[in-house]
């Protein structure tokens, strides 16, 4: 009888046992959902600027329509624009700038966050050879994230372009496009005890581009983004437009 009766024992907790895991993973209320590092998002983007040789001063932005697939999942709408100043007989750009990015939730979720952010950049351009065009960008940000404390970031790109079909970066040259841009934070805390890591993110790109006229061209390649937590790549469609 002792025997049945510790069999029978072990066999309702057992059960009871089974029914709470049951109703912890199979009923309880679901968090937000992983996001899929083996889908290939998409970014569409354009980027503007104005140039003039009768003064310093001009203007620079992009928009980019950012998705966690291909179309219709939003990560991320940015929208920037900047007054950039060019100093006479100086190879370097500076901008001063502002944006606004509506980030969105990865699955059926819907929701969203906002920012508003202040940059500042310089942008160094040297040519290395015949064939060599690289570009240094320094950008130090102020970000106002929505329910976040103020907090800074600072970001490092480095840009290759190598024509393919001709010396000059002008109309008809297909070219091979590559960056690499690092992202690091300024403070750690954002409120509400969070923190973030003082690595922020990383950008590997590769695209192959083509200069339709001298003042627009085209990009199409992958960018592989990285950090602490995910690594998933971006397809990338950029239109770039220099106004003169």
């Amino acid at each position: 009888m002792v025997k049945l009766a510790v069999i029978f024992n072990l066999a309702f907790v057992k059960r009871n046992i089974i029914i709470s895991l049951v109703l912890i993973f199979g009923l309880a209320p679901k968090g937000k959902a992983q996001i899929n590092e083996d889908k290939l998002g998409a970014w569409y983007m354009y980027f503007y600027n104005t140039s003039s040789n009768k003064g310093p001063w001009g203007v620079q932005g992009d928009i980019q329509y950012r998705n966690f697939n291909s179309l219709g999942d939003l990560e991320q709408l940015l929208l920037r624009s900047g007054l950039t100043y060019k100093p006479q007989n100086a190879n370097i750009k500076f901008t001063l700038g502002y944006g606004h990015i509506t980030t969105g939730t990865y699955g059926d979720d819907e929701s969203s966050s906002q920012e508003n952010r202040i940059y500042q950049e310089a942008l160094y351009p040297v040519k290395f050879g015949k064939r060599f065009y690289t570009n240094h960008r320094f950008r130090y940000e102020q970000r106002f994230v929505e329910n976040q404390d103020f907090r800074t970031r600072y970001r490092y790109n480095l840009f290759l372009n190598i024509p393919l079909n001709q010396l000059t970066m002008d109309k008809n040259t297909l070219y091979l496009a590559l960056y690499n841009e690092l992202f690091i934070n300024g403070e750690r805390s954002i409120g509400k005890n969070r923190e973030v890591e003082v690595f922020d993110r990383n950008r590997l790109y590769a695209a192959l581009g083509f200069y339709i006229q001298k003042e627009f061209k085209v990009q199409l390649g992958v960018m592989t983004q990285t950090t602490n937590t995910i690594q998933k790549n971006q397809l990338q469609l950029s239109l770039h437009h220099s106004i003169q």
